[in-house]
């Protein structure tokens, strides 16, 4: 098996609305807008509530549509805000490229429309952030290094930002990575490591880094990220916030660099469960029709407004996988999925996940032979010198692996979708922690080389694999009472995203009291 394409199967989804495939992007934001649950309205002013949460997308909508604050005034704090991260004595380095002009460019005309009372959706004037690695003008797709766009110069939008854009949403620039994804932590030696929020001495994870950054310290509600090797979970896991992954096939990925065809794929970084399906409904639809795909699957949204809980829901649990972390997130996520069940009398079943290991070595050897086959004319005449010590290291690897391997991994590929199919069979998804450690300390020395830590590493992707070899949907949301973020990670059956998107509203319902704000957070709604 290739390419994990997997046939579309109706899968009598519960609490859905199907959206019909003609709707343009702008269409799609407010049918999803229509499912969201009323919430109380709060002033932009309103900074007394007891417990911490993020401006959302509905927020932004909300505060423009009454002039309480217009998109202008939000892009002038945004770029000030920006500034200020990038002179703390810790910078943060949340992004490679951005363009104060051409933000204030956007965001007048946004205002312009809000005037006119013609807004083109809840999402125009909102800030989204997108990762290096997908195309959008005017900046160059580095790709987190220094010579990318030499070899690749970027033309134009990717579909997913074009979508966005069409929206109205105001694109901030781009985002921060990991060089070439070829790691997990978000250390970059050319452009500055992306610091976490949570605790600016810790990494914020990779390779979406930024990305997962930009969202938690409240400089967009959501932004887009490519997750290859849990790119996008990781660091949402790390950073306290949604990291959304939907079946590969789902999302355009045209205009993306094409570093691994077959495992990476857009994802969506969000503050809150309800950004993500906004933003997802922006993005998703038809594919180009030159990507491979297979007859169009149904778009169907989560009726997250439904007063009818969803019936006996099934999670898959692997208990040897489940606990091979760290205790303290061994206990939270055991906690989190106990009190999950509990609460809406949902029931796990233990299962056997067998050859895991074996599953990521087969994910690893793809990812590798895909990225030096995409790169090969540029890295012959490379002079290695440009890349960081980790990068190198990783493409020197990548570079020893042979077609007999290649084709060996995908004999793997098949074997576990189906292996993966017989447990879907018993349950509706599968639950394990996002991470195997927590945001881990940087340290000096790799600030300037990049960093391979691959004992950190390996526990960091431990829980990320069948949801990018396999192309099945995963999103992790952050539960944690005190210390830094952890994730909890349900993966789907393929095209299962509204089933998937109501779990993971469920879990956010149960443990958005606890949220904690981050040491570094930037209020854009409030009025100076």
């Amino acid at each position: 098996m290739f390419v994990p394409l997997h046939p579309f199967v109706d899968l009598n989804e519960q609490e859905v609305e199907q959206i019909g495939s003609d709707a343009s992007p702008a269409e799609r934001v407010q049918r999803a807008m229509n499912c969201l649950p009323l919430t109380l309205e709060k002033s932009v002013d309103d900074s007394n509530s007891s417990s911490f949460r993020r401006w959302t997308i509905a927020d932004y909508s909300r505060a423009y549509s009454s002039g309480e604050i217009t998109p202008r005034k939000v892009a002038e704090q945004f770029i000030n805000a920006v500034h200020e991260s990038s002179r703390a004595a810790l910078p943060m380095s949340f992004f490679i490229n951005y363009d104060a002009e051409d933000i204030l460019k956007q965001a007048t005309e946004s205002t312009l429309r809000y005037e006119r009372g013609d807004p083109i959706s809840a999402l125009d004037g909102v800030p989204i952030a997108i990762k290096d690695e997908i195309d959008c003008s005017p900046y160059p797709t580095t790709g987190g290094t220094k010579w990318l766009h030499k070899v690749r110069p970027c033309t134009g939008d990717a579909c997913c930002v074009m979508r966005l854009r069409s929206c109205g949403a105001i694109i901030v620039g781009k985002t921060n990575m990991h060089e070439l994804g070829a790691g997990t932590s978000g250390i970059n030696p050319h452009y500055g490591t992306t610091r976490n929020p949570y605790h600016p001495n810790k990494i914020a994870g990779g390779s979406s880094s930024g990305s997962a950054a930009v969202v938690s310290a409240g400089l967009c509600p959501a932004a887009l990220g490519v997750d290859g090797g849990g790119s996008v979970r990781m660091p949402a896991s790390l950073c306290g916030v949604i990291g959304f992954k939907p079946t590969f096939g789902r999302i355009p990925h045209t205009g993306v660099l094409p570093l691994n065809w077959t495992v990476g794929m857009v994802g969506i970084l969000a503050g809150t469960l309800e950004d993500a399906l906004i933003v997802y409904a922006a993005i998703s639809g038809q594919l180009p029709s030159h990507e491979p795909t297979i007859l169009p699957p149904k778009l169907l949204f989560p009726l997250l407004n439904s007063t009818n809980p969803m019936s006996e829901i099934k999670f898959a649990r692997y208990g040897e996988w489940f606990n091979d972390c760290s205790d303290e997130i061994r206990i939270c996520c055991s906690n989190a999925l106990h009190l999950l069940c509990e609460h809406y009398k949902w029931k796990t079943v233990e299962v056997t996940i067998p050859e895991i290991e074996s599953m990521r070595l087969a994910h690893y050897l793809t990812i590798g032979s895909e990225c030096t086959t995409s790169l090969s004319s540029a890295l012959e005449k490379l002079d290695f010198a440009e890349l960081g010590w980790d990068a190198r290291v990783a493409l020197r690897v990548y570079g020893a692996f042979n077609s007999k391997e290649y084709i060996k991994a995908q004999k793997m590929r098949n074997r576990q979708m189906q292996i993966h199919k017989n447990i879907f069979a018993k349950a509706d998804v599968i639950v394990a922690p996002t991470t195997g450690v927590t945001a881990y300390s940087i340290f000096d020395d790799a600030l300037k080389t990049g960093e391979l830590d691959y004992i950190n590493g390996a526990a960091l992707v431990r829980y990320q694999i069948s949801g990018n070899f396999l192309g099945l949907p995963a999103v992790t949301v952050g539960y944690d009472k005190e210390g830094l973020p952890i994730g909890l990670q349900f993966i789907g059956k393929p095209w299962s995203e509204p089933t998937l998107m109501h779990i993971a509203f469920a879990m956010q319902a149960l443990c958005i009291s606890h949220y904690r704000k981050p040491k570094v957070f930037y209020n854009l709604l409030h009025k100076n």
